[in-house]
């Protein structure tokens, strides 16, 4: 993991980068500042106060932060962001909300449904400012007699919530595809809709069609699953670079043109079409994931490769063939989930010079790094709009054999603190661990998520199988295991026969394994969890303490202590007191895990190993060694409550340091051993190379309290 002030260095870095005399298409300097009358009402980001380049340079440092927290990250350049050209007038698609009064535009910062109306947004295009305009006037006159684009209101009457703009560029010039998202259980004559979407396509002529998309329930997303064209053309031709696809109402586009066609053109270059072009020899083939309409697939094709996309979304996999059809390009364009077409490429054994990603916000799913990791590919290409998603899967992605060559963000979205980046991957092989102890009959690794402790038939690779490229572990076998989702430290024997003699030290009554775990809701501050548990048809007695170390978003931090180590042990007892383990996907809660994986990132179990100590059986003393907090797991409570909790949980020494032991000096039989103990309930009467904090975790010995079962 990189410092703080390796950090700081990058970031002033890009700060010195930023090219003070370059200007934007619109004239705008890179040292001016344009003025949002909207910003402080509507939660627009205060970057927008800042003179261009600095903006820029904050954007590299969004990038350089999540990246930052992963130490097979740290090492890795992350470029100036690539100017947009123009910053104003540039958005050619834009989801608005509408509210009583005419109001169409963005919901207020605060939360709830107050919405801000943006009649003079500086970053959306002429064309969508001026259908906006005329929706307003509409919009006001059907909430004076009820009619069908009267705006919702959950309290009372009317139906129509968001409308959907696109602007299509092609050789015929700018027109608009319009979308009117409205509340089915609302609507009462879908002639009158029709009727309405033609009155307002007479109203103004670059409206190419209007669609109805229906919103069910009361589920957050603006755009249902169904949309009916109820006037115009059903999709059109739209323009980016060199790549020409089918348009159609409500689907993905990016924010800015000229930086997508910047994006193709990246991609052309990382992934060498040109070159294979140049040199005459056979077309590269590419694959093409989360591929959507097809706008990378088809300027790669343009460029020269045979590309195999892989899209969820049939009609956009279907339009996205149809233009390769028109256009006489390589393209195969596969309707299937993601990680279910990678597994069938794998059994295939298939091969391709190159690929890319380009996720949406969530990321790739643990199973789809996986897979795509299986297949005989050298080049990846990783194209993502969050920063820390991005990290998260890159991270995963090195101990899957893959080298990040470096990372390129540009400003896909001027005026906001979004950032795009480009990720370039070298296939290199599977890395070996990092040691955080080892002697001649014992290693302690740290171990990622998403990765079995043995082979398993699911996983490309294991931690057994990295632990033994390391020296003199051909024959490591582990003395304990951790589940796939959780990170943290793993012991091994260096030879089959040691691993029983370990065994008994690590089960000692002197030895503990700490865990930092997240618990949905909030626990009692501290407890104990007595509660026997089945294995292989047996109950066996199991005994869990632990205690709250902070709050966030309304979710514990827990400092845990198994006492036995029965299989899921933390998980099974967390889950009986009602505070499942954040993102369990077997024992948890399950709308909470779809909400942290969607807002925060977090697409394993919220639970790390952060510490392990025992007595060494042949040095004769006290051995501690800890692992740090992964990064995934830092930016998961960075996003739920910002750095104070981390700042307040490293204080309390409860995250580990960066990877090391320490065997203190022999215990000190004068000293106190019934004294207080630090915030991970270290014995005080061991002396630890971190400094001890006094607190009363004693009271957690020899008795349950409010969380026991």
């Amino acid at each position: 993991m990189a410092s703080p002030a390796s950090a700081s260095s990058e970031l002033l870095l890009a700060l010195s980068a930023a090219d003070a005399s370059a200007r934007d298409g619109d004239g705008v300097a890179m040292g001016e500042r344009v003025v949002c009358e909207h910003a402080d009402r509507c939660g627009g980001c205060p970057i927008i106060a800042l003179p261009y380049a600095e903006q820029l340079a904050m954007k590299r440092g969004r990038v350089v932060q999540s990246a930052s927290r992963y130490a097979t990250l740290e090492l890795v350049y992350t470029e100036p962001v690539a100017a947009a050209d123009p910053i104003v007038e540039y958005r050619t698609r834009a989801k608005l909300i509408v509210c009583s009064g005419g109001k169409l535009g963005l919901y207020a910062k605060g939360g709830g449904h107050q919405v801000v109306d943006i009649p003079r947004c500086r970053v959306l295009s002429p064309a969508l400012t001026e259908i906006a305009e005329k929706l307003r006037t509409r919009i006001v006159a059907d909430e004076a007699v009820g009619g069908p684009l009267a705006p919702f209101d959950p309290g009372a009457g009317g139906a129509l919530r968001a409308v959907d703009l696109r602007e299509l560029h092609h050789d015929a010039g700018s027109r608009v595809l319009v979308t009117l998202v409205v509340q089915r259980s609302r609507v009462t004559s879908q002639e009158e809709l029709s009727e309405a979407a033609r009155s307002l396509a007479a109203s103004a002529p670059s409206i190419l069609g209007v669609a109805v998309n229906f919103h069910e329930g009361d589920t957050p997303q603006i755009l249902g699953n169904e949309t009916v064209v109820v006037h115009g053309a059903a999709s059109a031709e739209d323009r980016v670079g060199r790549s020409r696809h089918q348009a159609t109402y409500g689907s993905f586009v990016q924010a800015h043109r000229g930086q997508a066609e910047r994006v193709h053109a990246v991609l052309v270059d990382v992934l060498g079409i040109d070159r294979a072009r140049a040199d005459g020899g056979p077309k590269p083939r590419v694959l093409d994931l989360y591929g959507g309409s097809g706008t990378i697939a088809l300027a790669l094709a343009q460029a020269g490769a045979d590309v195999h996309l892989v899209e969820s979304f049939a009609p956009a996999v279907g339009h996205a063939a149809q233009a390769a059809r028109s256009q006489n390009l390589s393209i195969r364009a596969e309707a299937a989930d993601v990680a279910s077409s990678l597994r069938r490429l794998a059994e295939q054994n298939a091969s391709f010079d190159g690929a890319v990603v380009n996720p949406p916000r969530r990321g790739m799913s643990p199973l789809a790094r996986e897979l795509v990791a299986r297949l005989d590919v050298n080049a990846l290409a990783y194209v993502s709009c969050d920063p820390d998603t991005l990290a998260r899967d890159l991270d995963h992605l090195t101990r899957l054999g893959f080298t990040v060559a470096t990372l390129r963000p540009l400003d896909m979205i001027p005026l906001t603190d979004e950032v795009e980046t480009i990720a370039v991957l070298r296939r290199i092989g599977v890395p070996a661990p990092k040691v955080l102890y080892e002697d001649d009959e014992l290693l302690i690794v740290d171990k990622g998520a998403h990765e079995p402790t043995v082979p398993q038939s699911d996983y490309a690779s294991s931690l057994l199988d990295r632990v033994r490229k390391l020296p003199n572990a051909g024959d490591a076998v582990p003395v304990h295991r951790i589940d796939v989702g959780t990170s943290g430290l793993v012991m091994l024997a260096r030879k089959p026969e040691l691993a029983e003699r370990w065994q008994a030290v690590l089960a000692a009554e002197a030895s503990r394994k700490i865990y930092v775990a997240g618990a949905r809701g909030v626990t009692p501050s501290k407890g104990a969890i007595t509660r026997e548990l089945r294995e292989d048809g047996k109950m066996y007695p199991a005994r869990t303490r632990y205690r709250r170390l902070a709050v966030a978003s309304g979710h514990s931090v827990l400092r845990i202590i198994p006492e036995q180590g029965r299989t899921h042990q933390i998980r099974r007892h967390l889950a009986a007191i009602g505070h499942p383990v954040l993102g369990d996907d077997r024992y948890g809660h399950a709308p909470t895990n779809r909400f942290f994986e969607e807002k925060n990132a977090l697409d394993r179990t919220f639970l790390h190993c952060v510490r392990l100590e025992f007595d060494h059986p042949t040095k004769n003393q006290r051995l501690i060694v800890e692992a740090p907090m992964p990064g995934d797991l830092r930016g998961v409570l960075e996003r739920t409550s910002g750095p104070g909790t981390l700042r307040f949980l490293e204080h309390k020494n409860a995250l580990g340091h960066h990877g090391q032991s320490s065997i203190p000096p022999p215990l000190d039989s004068t000293h106190d051993t019934q004294g207080p103990a630090s915030a991970l309930d270290i014995d005080s009467s061991t002396p630890s190379v971190h400094t001890e904090l006094v607190s009363d975790d004693d009271e957690l010995n020899g008795r349950d309290s409010s969380g026991s079962l």
